[in-house]
């Protein structure tokens, strides 16, 4: 009796917490959620207050509207309406929009996206604040803002942007976790994420990173602010775990071999069923290219369906400068004269971009036409350009200019770092060849701006480059697909070897393709969605 009782009492307790778990947890949330609402309500209202001063003193410096401001209100008209119902939000809607993005003054294609979010939102909705939680506490608000308008063209209202600085942003590096990097820097967003809803809560929450347990976390404290998803590349996707093979590719090809592959496989898999439910939980999910759409659907939408997220995986491409591109850039039988055996290639200073495969190509094409003596006059010259956003960066710079001296190719070879956008179009009008080397990259703004310049691109044969942009048109090729040192260097050749006719009419089907990633096809794409999370709020506030 005495036995049978303890065990009674014992088992209760279990089989009651296994019950309401998830309950209790949600009420916990919830509960720790109300109080960062209430620690931050201070700082909300003073942000609130400084707002409404500035653009009075905005306003007053600037009483008439620029031309793009009316370019832009026609955009936002355009596209009102929202999917809740059928109805249209209000475009009078003034509340607080939060954009994670811890490295916001990086420089590359992921910033741009986060900046012409942030202008169509603020055309669309002037009286909105969009504020940016980021890392970069070494700048300032308008030491940023002229970075975006320097780098990316991009006019932002700085009345109604604003930073808040997150302390926390070493827990999502790649050092801060040597084993188990994936599940490290996502636990690590879980903290980024706390950091940011401590200084304040948003009425809109919106990962334009990657970070999706930030979103998760974000779902669990506060379960009326809706959350969106623009994702460049999917934290852990198939082909990731297919590399592990003998013969894969990336940066972790072949490491699927013996006891420790195979802990590292289940791991993966493990981490990416994980991934999946926290992905179920975000109400708004954009991808950036159609590669990205089919892992995020093969991973995300099981689990969706089971939570009941109608909203569909939408494919919003990201915004690229292409009718600037056009514009400044001529392409005619005349501008071919200005055009030397330039290859270009734009792409931050990052492993993943694959600087040393494009070097060690350019050396054996370098090397193989001047055996020919296929340039008397002007040996080719190949151009990388890219941002440099710390000590690593310098570093890996430093070393691919060793590697372009070992490869004999150091006085053919030019490093331009963080290049602002006039020289970038100096040189779009200057070279002839545009060069991806990136494995499975996600989208390609870069190629994209190859091809608005006329540019011929010789891209890897995989992600965005392939599937997206470098596609026939009109039943003709735009570029070239390479993935071994050998395809590259031959891409190369060809792109070179095309007789001047054939040549311009590349490089027309290449601007006939690029005008599909526009950023007033961003625009118009992101404000739907915007639209339908701003729907979300005005309901659940209700």
């Amino acid at each position: 009796m005495g036995v049978s009782f303890i065990l009674l009492s014992l088992l209760v307790p279990i089989v009651l917490s296994v019950v309401f778990l998830p309950k209790t947890l949600r009420f916990i949330a919830e509960l720790v959620g109300h109080g960062l609402r209430k620690s931050s309500r201070t700082r909300r209202e003073l942000l609130l207050a400084r707002v409404a001063n500035e653009t009075k003193h905005f306003e007053r410096q600037h009483k008439e509207k620029s031309k793009e401001d009316d370019d832009w209100e026609n955009i936002a008209s355009a596209a009102l309406g929202s999917a809740i119902n059928g109805g249209k939000a209000d475009s009078e809607w003034n509340g607080i929009v939060g954009f994670f993005h811890p490295f916001c003054n990086a420089g590359g294609g992921g910033e741009r996206v986060l900046w012409a979010a942030i202008r169509a939102t603020q055309k669309r909705w002037p009286e909105a604040v969009c504020v940016v939680y980021t890392g970069d506490h070494d700048v300032d608000r308008a030491t940023i803002l002229k970075r975006v308008k320097d780098r990316f063209n991009i006019q932002l209202h700085p009345p109604t942007v604003h930073f808040l600085y997150l302390t926390t942003r070493h827990w999502v590096l790649a050092s801060t976790w040597p084993r188990f990097t994936l599940l490290g820097q996502s636990l690590g967003s879980l903290i980024l994420a706390y950091d940011a809803f401590h200084l304040l809560v948003p009425d809109v929450f919106i990962d334009t990173m990657g970070y999706a347990f930030s979103l998760g976390l974000s779902s669990l404290f506060f379960p009326t602010v809706p959350t969106g998803a623009y994702v460049h590349y999917p934290t852990i996707s198939t082909d990731m775990l297919d590399s592990l093979q003998i013969g894969g590719q990336g940066i972790n090809a072949g490491t699927g071999a013996g006891y420790r592959g195979i802990a590292k496989k289940k791991y993966w898999q493990l981490f990416a069923k994980l991934y999946s439910k926290v992905g179920s939980t975000i109400d708004v999910v954009m991808t950036n290219s159609t590669w990205t759409q089919s892992h995020i659907i093969s991973l995300w939408e099981p689990y969706r369906i089971k939570r009941s997220k109608a909203n569909d995986i939408d494919v919003v491409f990201p915004p690229v400068a292409v009718e600037e591109v056009l514009q400044a850039v001529e392409v005619s039988e005349a501008s071919e004269k200005n055009r030397g055996p330039y290859l270009l290639y734009i792409a931050q200073f990052r492993p993943e971009k694959n600087h040393e495969l494009i070097l060690e190509a350019f050396a054996s094409f370098l090397h193989s036409s001047l055996e020919t003596a296929t340039y008397t006059n002007q040996p080719p010259t190949l151009v990388l350009i890219g941002s440099v956003r710390n000590s690593h960066d310098e570093k890996r710079v430093y070393n691919l200019r060793l590697l372009a001296r070992e490869l004999n190719i150091k006085e053919n070879v030019e490093f331009i770092c963080d290049a602002p956008w006039p020289l970038m179009l100096e040189w779009m009008r200057k070279a002839s060849v545009g060069v991806n080397g990136m494995w499975n990259e996600h989208f390609g703004i870069g190629v994209v701006e190859y091809q608005a310049a006329g540019l011929i691109s010789v891209v890897n044969d995989s992600g965005g480059p392939k599937l997206d942009i470098v596609v026939e048109v009109d039943g003709q090729p735009t570029g070239f697909h390479a993935t071994t040192v050998e395809q590259y260097a031959e891409g190369f050749r060809k792109a070179f070897s095309l007789s001047p006719t054939e040549t311009l009419a590349m490089r027309h089907r290449a601007q006939k393709s690029a005008e599909r990633f526009t950023d007033r096809g961003f625009a118009e794409k992101w404000l739907k969605n915007m639209e339908t999370l701003v729907a979300l709020q005005v309901e659940r506030a209700r």
